[in-house]
């Protein structure tokens, strides 16, 4: 199953793979847009520009990219080189390129990571004011993302958000006596527990991986009214909500397939597409992997995978969290004109709508006009199409910044929730761990 891989590239061209997953609406969608003025940002003579960006999860993603990056260069006379780093090594190389105050021109970088770099990277304000304007708005969770807390002024701009949903074989869960993935966590639970007892387990990631830990073990938290910070930035983790989340989690890891503890962001999709967990929770490039897939069995899988929300815990609302990828100009740049445009022209329809489609809807848009993408319209993908409109945000109840950056860069929830489910250490334990780790950060 290794070829299933982030590193491995899909065998068909990205324009057949939209008309293949889509259909014939692909060729005829229609994204509303305003008649709106593009900020006036003459390119610097001489300009030429490098982008580094995560490493691709599905294939078209970087296919589609490096397309719509020779085309800019084509209509715009700018050279762009680009660069893809795996996903986690993206921070440290990003952290280098700003201490050291050059590389890279953009960096389409994780989550909050352009709230530790304020100081060095270029106010994009003109940029996010007018794609807003012309396409329906932004998301409040890309809006979060992309100004400062403090001026309100956008330091970066998200593309895009990977979403954690469930993702589940529907004939493993109808033999284990579930119709449907329960709505509520005790359901959940049962589930889980269900799948196990018929020899069909679960399985999620426990590892310091940059997506699908972050995402179920920041959810299991904030299902129950557990938070790192409250309103004001005061650390808050060690508490009753906690104590409870955690011991939920520690009882749904029981049963889990072995393994999960050292399971990073690809482990989970090798596992569920080698048949030895019946549900995990990921974006949508498991189904895509299986779905382009030339192995008849693995086609099987596909045909049996659906996908569902994470269920809603005490607080009542919906609690999972989005994988941003968010750009940011340097300020060492010498071309932040020829920068901005760059940003401008890949997040335009004629460039964009391609990339959504390409890639199932891996990437969630933050633009609210791309909610009329086809790319929404199958039964299984329809899950994925609200990831940044709804989801909650690293540091939540706090402000993005150094701080929320810190932790989450330091795995100090992953590692909260990772240690009670190794039996290492108490709910009560690794609570005051994680309030002693935050509190170097949020002071």
């Amino acid at each position: 199953m290794h070829r299933f891989n982030r590193r491995d590239t899909i065998k068909i061209g990205a324009g057949a793979l939209a008309g293949t997953l889509l259909g014939s609406t692909a060729l005829r969608a229609e994204i509303p847009t305003a008649d709106v003025q593009p900020p006036d940002l003459p390119i610097e003579d001489g300009a030429q520009l490098t982008v580094l960006r995560p490493s691709k999860f599905v294939g078209p993603d970087e296919d589609i990219f490096r397309s719509n990056t020779a085309k800019f260069t084509e209509e715009m006379g700018v050279p762009v080189k680009l660069e893809f780093e795996s996903w986690e090594d993206l921070r440290p190389k990003t952290a280098v390129a700003a201490n050291v105050g050059s590389g890279p021109d953009i960096v389409v970088a994780w989550s909050d990571d352009p709230q530790t770099y304020v100081d060095k990277i270029v106010d994009m304000t003109d940029l996010a004011t007018y794609l807003g304007e012309k396409y329906g708005g932004w998301w409040p969770l890309a809006e979060r993302y992309g100004k400062d807390s403090e001026t309100g002024n956008w330091i970066a701009m998200p593309i895009g958000a990977s979403g954690g949903r469930v993702v589940y074989r529907k004939s493993k869960l109808e033999a284990a006596g579930h119709q449907s993935v329960p709505e509520d966590v005790d359901g959940f639970l049962k589930m889980a527990q269900d799948l196990q007892k018929a020899g069909t387990p679960m399985g999620l990631a426990l590892g310091n991986a940059v997506g699908d830990a972050n995402a179920w073990c920041n959810w299991v938290v904030w299902a129950f009214g557990g938070k790192m910070v409250d309103d004001e930035e005061n650390v808050v983790i060690n508490s009753p909500e906690t104590i409870e989340a955690l011991k939920y989690a520690k009882a749904l890891s029981e049963t889990f397939i072995p393994g999960c503890l050292s399971w990073l962001d690809s482990n989970n999709n090798k596992a569920y597409l080698a048949d030895e967990i019946s549900l995990t929770q990921n974006g949508i490039s498991i189904y895509f992997a299986a779905k382009n897939s030339d192995d008849p069995a693995i086609q099987k899988i596909a045909e049996d995978t659906f996908h569902s929300r994470m269920p809603i815990g005490p607080v009542g609302m919906p609690t999972e969290r989005a994988l941003v990828v968010n750009s940011m100009i340097f300020k060492h740049s010498p071309y932040p004109n020829a920068a901005k445009q760059y940003l401008r022209f890949m997040m335009e329809k004629e460039q964009y709508s391609p990339w959504l489609e390409g890639c199932l809807g891996y990437w969630n848009h933050p633009l609210q006009a791309y909610d009329s993408s086809p790319v929404w319209e199958p039964e299984k993908v329809k899950p994925y199409q609200h990831v940044m409109k709804d989801s909650l945000w690293d540091g939540y109840s706090g402000k993005l910044g150094a701080a929320s950056s810190a932790v989450l860069a330091d795995f100090v929830m992953v590692q909260m929730v990772a240690s009670v489910c190794a039996g290492q250490s108490t709910p009560e334990e690794a609570a005051s761990e994680a309030e002693r780790r935050a509190q170097r950060y949020y002071r």
